[in-house]
Formats: structure tokens, sequence, C-alpha cells
């Protein structure tokens, strides 16, 4: 941690929040681990012109306080939850609205100064402001969220459907409340941590299976007359879980692929081609999910208060919340700083 200055007044197009709280993610992590993984090091980003050393952070809630030349989606006062994905506005992707996959796609706190810090500067076609019945710590908790969110919309109607969800963390979680929330008809979680497994339930999963403890594909099998589910959300992005998501759906089935995925997967496609089961990537989401969350955090069909496992100051930053995520990984799911007095 170190003393930096306070972004300067925002420039068009862009406004200056007072952070309020920001969430530790998985990315954050990896990039303190392992880093620089995301952050550009090797030549400046092409949208941002940033390079080197960024403040991280992404999943935050702030209050507007300054607005540059043009700005009227937002004013000064405004409780908002910023999107992270900023981007060219030009190319395809973007132009047809698909913007989370931008050919320059810059993530505030990796490709540009993040959250977790005072004070930020962030497009201002990128902050959601929260409606009533949404707290700041639940805002805080939309971005990762609307990850999911985004998947299962990606998955087409899921109504009356069986799905597994692969993984327990914060997306897996996330995606799991979602899919419960779109009609599914039976929602299966693969989970290892038993201190996960207690938060899968917690959180609605109709069955938690432990990968370590049984065949999942042979169960999931068994639970369907022996086709397989017909949905799966792979949220771990490990080369085992990769094809797992895809061996654990019947044919014709949609494997959906969230996580984040650090070295390849051996993988025959003939297990696609021989099928016609689909495999569909999904990245971020867009404001159109940070809308559609926060309907269903107001309503009750999603809850942040299960994800949030800790709340510290910003100045406990490392010890218990980075090493804390590393060193306990398994009983945390979401850690929460607090910037705002």
């Amino acid at each position: 941690m170190e003393t930096v200055p306070v972004p300067p007044f925002p420039p068009a197009g862009w406004v200056k929040i007072a952070v309020e709280w920001c969430g530790i993610c998985g990315s954050d992590l990896h990039e303190y681990v392992a880093g620089p993984i995301f952050i550009p090091v090797d030549a400046p980003h092409p949208l941002t012109g940033k390079q080197g050393s960024l403040i991280l952070g992404h999943e935050f809630t702030g209050i507007v306080v300054e607005v540059g030349e043009g700005v009227n989606n937002v004013k000064v006062g405004d409780m908002v939850a910023p999107d992270a994905c900023q981007h060219c506005g030009e190319c395809i992707t973007c132009r047809t609205g698909r913007y989370n996959v931008c050919e320059k796609l810059a993530f505030t706190g990796l490709h540009n100064d993040g959250a977790f810090a005072r004070y930020v500067n962030v497009p201002a076609e990128l902050c959601f402001v929260l409606p009533e019945g949404v707290s700041p710590e639940a805002g805080a908790v939309i971005e990762p969220l609307g990850t999911g969110f985004k998947a299962v919309r990606e998955a087409g109607s899921i109504l009356g459907e069986t799905v597994v969800v692969i993984g327990a963390g914060t997306i897996g979680l996330g995606t799991m409340m979602a899919a419960k929330a779109a009609g599914a008809g039976k929602v299966i979680v693969l989970e290892m941590s038993a201190a996960r497994v207690a938060k899968a339930k917690e959180c609605g999963a109709d069955v938690v299976l432990n990968p370590r403890e049984c065949d999942a594909v042979a169960e999931v099998k068994a639970m369907t007359n022996g086709s397989g589910a017909d949905v799966s959300f792979e949220c771990v992005g490990n080369k085992m879980t990769g094809p797992l998501a895809v061996d654990i759906i019947r044919n014709a089935g949609r494997a959906i692929i969230v996580g984040i995925f650090e070295e390849p997967s051996e993988f025959n496609f003939f297990s696609l081609s021989g099928t016609d089961k689909r495999v569909i990537g999904t990245l971020a989401y867009t404001l159109e999910d940070f809308i559609g969350v926060s309907a269903l955090l107001a309503g009750g069909a999603l809850k942040a208060e299960p994800l949030i496992t800790g709340r510290i100051g910003l100045e406990d930053i490392v010890e218990k919340g980075f090493l804390e995520l590393i060193n306990n990984k398994d009983e945390n799911i979401k850690i929460l700083v607090k910037l705002g007095e």
C-alpha cells in the first residue's frame, strides 16, 4: 500500500467516484500472487494507454463527486455500481451491444486504475445508479453476480431443466441463484470444499455433490434417467473441469464456460461432433445484466449477504484481505473492503 495523488477532475464523459465498498476478486488475487497477468507490462494498453503498476479493484460502489463535460446519465450525489468493462465503442462487438468482448477491452482495476483507493475516475456510461432496496454493500457484489446472470442468459431458456453448476465460489453461487431464478427444475452443484458445500446449500442448491467422494457424471446421469444434465455451467477454470462440463450434459445439451483458465485442457472434439452438444463461452456482463441483477436483489431472488464473508478497512487489505483469501480460501467467498468514511 502507498499514498498516491487524488485522480484529477474527470475528462469529458467521465466521472469521479468516492468509493464506498470494493470486493476482492479472484483476478485481484491472481495479480497479487502471480502477477502481472492481465496488467499490461510489455506495451501500453491499446485503449487506456496504461502500462505497469496499477491500482486494483473493480467490484465496487461509490458516490459520484465530480462529473466531466457532457455527462447527463448520472449526477453528483448518485450512489453507483460501475460496470468494469471499459470499451472502445467502435469495434463490431461494441456496435452490436456486446461491449463486454470489445476488441480493445480494458477492465477497471486491471488495465486502468481501480477502486482500492478513496477515489477513482471511470467512464460515466458504465455507471449504474443503485435502485431503492439495494444497499451499497449488496451493490458491490452486483459485478460478480452479473457474470453469473449473463451466463444463465447465454444458456437460453432453462425452465424446468436440470442444471449442473461446477464450483461454489462467488461466481458459481451467483450462477446457481440466477439459474434458480430463471426457473431451473433442479440445480446440482459440484464442490469439494466443505465450507462451500454449506454455502451452496444455504443459497438454495437442490443437490450438492463432492467429486472427491463420488463419480459426479455417473451420479448426475442416475438423476436424469441415464441422459445427463440439460445445461452445465463451468465456474472454476481448471483444466479438469472444462471437459467435465461437457461430459456431464446430455446429447444436444449446453455447456456454458464461465471460469477463467490459466492452462489448456485435453479435449476430444468428437464429444461435440458426435453428440450435438454445444459449448458456449461467456465473459463478464453488460449494464443490461446489472439492471436484471439489481431487480432480483431487490426482490430477494438473488441474495448478497451469504456471499459476503468479511468486511475490512483499506488499511487491513493485505493482512485481512489478500492473505486471508490465500491462506483460508475455502472459508471465504467475498471479502469487502470499506473505503468510505
